[in-house]
């Protein structure tokens, strides 16, 4: 037997020696991959397609997350009801999407911008700089990128509605001007004002929701109702409106604040934009020098984005029907 040969054979001897001591390990790393391979994807199944966008439970999980770091009242929500809004959150987000992508083709937009809303979301959380809120988000299992992306849909969607609607809004100059005169006095009122917008189709419907929301705020919260309920974007924050003066509200809506307190919550309001109930959190009352010229063009961006608000709602119920939600 040649010195060639003899090597051969020792070498495969050794090969053989060494799989077998390591068998159990061999097997030990392969089970773990598969298993822990066949977890993953159960855990991250798809549980949604919206045309050709898919849902995911790690996409609802994220989600959960993210709307509970813009809305703490949701902690105090039961585990299928936030699921839900979860779940139609994302759905929306996911329409949006579909509608940008045929105006655009990316989801970016001016970083200057960008950087100014993410620092708005901050600052409500009473974050100071932008360092923190990373770690806040590391913290929650998030990252600023999932941010960015969702607040690049929204701006972009917002965009659009912009760019379809803008030359449909009619301003009525006059009255504004005549609300300001008219508030131009030593004292005015402010208020800490929370939404709850929706809609129905007759004085039954309306009647049996209202009955619903007002059990879900006296069970849960308002903050918590409006999540579950509003059609409004400021679901995602509880409802949240913040300080609004007098001087901005319409006289229907300034009645019924009159009716309330701090606390308390009005009866529903009908509007163009839809069914609305209103919180009072919190009145102040300011003596205020009143800029005409400023105060007029406060008036008409609240004006416009009010009507924009409702465009938006129109238009986004519009191309929902036209797109096809499969849950799995």
């Amino acid at each position: 037997m040649s010195k060639e040969l003899k090597a051969l054979i020792l070498i495969l001897i050794n090969i053989k020696e060494l799989v077998f001591k390591n068998f159990k390990t061999i097997c030990v790393l392969l089970f773990t991959l598969f298993f822990s391979t066949s977890i993953n994807a159960i855990e991250n199944k798809i549980l949604i397609k919206i045309n050709n966008e898919i849902v995911t439970t790690h996409d609802i999980s994220s989600e959960i997350k993210y709307l509970k770091i813009l809305n703490p009242n949701l902690n105090e929500i039961d585990e299928d009801t936030i699921n839900k809004i979860a779940k139609n959150s994302i759905i929306k987000e996911k329409i949006k999407k579909i509608e940008i992508s045929k105006n655009k083709n990316n989801l970016v937009i001016n970083e200057k911008y960008l950087n100014q809303l993410i620092k708005n979301i901050y600052t409500n959380l009473n974050i100071d700089t932008k360092d923190e809120f990373e770690k806040y988000l590391s913290i929650n299992k998030l990252n600023l990128e999932m941010i960015k992306n969702k607040i690049s849909i929204e701006a972009l969607w917002n965009e659009i509605i912009f760019f379809k609607f803008s030359k449909k809004i009619k301003i009525n100059k006059q009255n504004l001007e005549r609300k300001i005169k008219e508030s131009e006095k030593k004292f005015i009122l402010s208020y800490e004002l929370f939404e709850i917008i929706f809609n129905v189709d007759n004085k039954e419907e309306l009647s049996k929701k209202f009955k619903e929301i007002k059990y879900d705020i006296e069970e849960k919260g308002f903050s918590s109702a409006a999540s579950i309920h509003s059609i409004s974007d400021t679901s995602k924050i509880g409802g949240k409106l913040g300080w609004i003066s007098e001087k901005s509200l319409s006289n229907e809506i300034k009645k019924e604040l009159s009716f309330i307190k701090e606390g308390q919550y009005s009866k529903p309001i009908i509007t163009p934009g839809g069914i609305l109930i209103l919180k009072i959190n919190k009145i102040q009352k300011e003596k205020v020098e009143i800029n005409f010229e400023n105060e007029l063009k406060k008036l008409i961006n609240i004006e416009t984005n009010k009507q924009l608000n409702q465009f938006s709602y129109l238009y986004f119920n519009k191309i929902k029907k036209n797109i096809q939600i499969n849950e799995l």
